[in-house]
């Protein structure tokens, strides 16, 4: 008997690069759609660099303390999504200008930042400072709850809407 692992794939158990292919082609297709569920992909892989960008800058900035790291990569990660959801996500780029995506998707990041600042200073009050990472933990759950909250409110906001030819 021989170990799965070891034997040697079959021809018809490695896909061809025509089907690797095709696969990838209907995966980009499928995200470029504008119904809610591609935007809902698009928003979470947005979401995902900008807080990449917001742990960046939260954990070289923690020196300074948690709340000034947290309004740093909060505004400049705000600023980031904004874009990207602008132009990427809803596809709202010819509608909404970036001052206006600013503006507006501005003030819902600050609600946002508001409610993540109130839990930093419970956490850090009731748990004392612990260091960057359970802040960061902290900080992310908060950001969960109100991303949810929030790509509602941009498919509101950025007038998402399927194209009249679809």
């Amino acid at each position: 008997m021989t170990c799965a692992l070891l034997r040697r794939p079959e021809a018809a158990d490695v896909p061809t690069s025509e089907q690797v292919r095709s696969s990838g082609s209907r995966l980009a297709e499928r995200l470029r759609a504008d119904d809610a569920g591609a935007q809902f992909t698009r928003f979470v892989l947005v979401g995902g660099v900008s807080s990449l960008l917001y742990a960046l800058l939260y954990v070289l900035l923690d020196g300074f303390g948690d709340q000034p790291a947290n309004v740093a990569g909060a505004v400049a990660s705000s600023m980031l999504a904004n874009e990207l959801h602008r132009r990427l996500t809803f596809h709202a780029g010819e509608r909404v200008s970036w001052f206006a995506a600013q503006w507006e998707g501005g003030g819902l990041a600050l609600v946002g930042m508001v409610a993540t600042a109130l839990a930093l200073g419970w956490f850090d009050s009731f748990a004392g400072d612990d260091g960057s990472l359970a802040d960061l933990a902290v900080v992310a759950v908060v950001t969960g709850a109100i991303g949810l909250i929030r790509f509602a409110a941009l498919r509101w906001v950025f007038g998402a809407r399927t194209p009249d030819h679809a």
